[in-house]
């Protein structure tokens, strides 16, 4: 499945170091086969109608939704931070 990247996903990407920006891009890879990939661990955000959440690490989530048949990456970052805004 194609992916996109928001403008606040991309300047929130940034921020992380290589190391982790590996993972990120490893995690992507997987998200565009299979969303539902048991190592992404992604649910739906409950007072959020249509948003995903998937895990990077165990303190790091990026959001998500179906837009046009695609992925439209929405944020990434910090666990609660992330979620309270997704």
């Amino acid at each position: 499945m194609e992916i996109y990247f928001s403008e606040r996903f991309k300047k929130d990407y940034k921020l992380f170091s290589e190391d982790i920006k590996k993972t990120i891009i490893s995690k992507l890879k997987v998200l565009s086969q299979n969303p539902y990939h048991p190592s992404l661990r992604t649910k739906k955000i409950k007072s959020k109608e249509d948003i995903f959440e998937s895990s990077i690490s165990m303190s790091i989530r990026m959001t998500w939704c179906y837009y046009e048949g695609k992925i439209l990456l929405r944020a990434i970052g910090e666990h609660d931070k992330t979620i309270k805004n997704p």
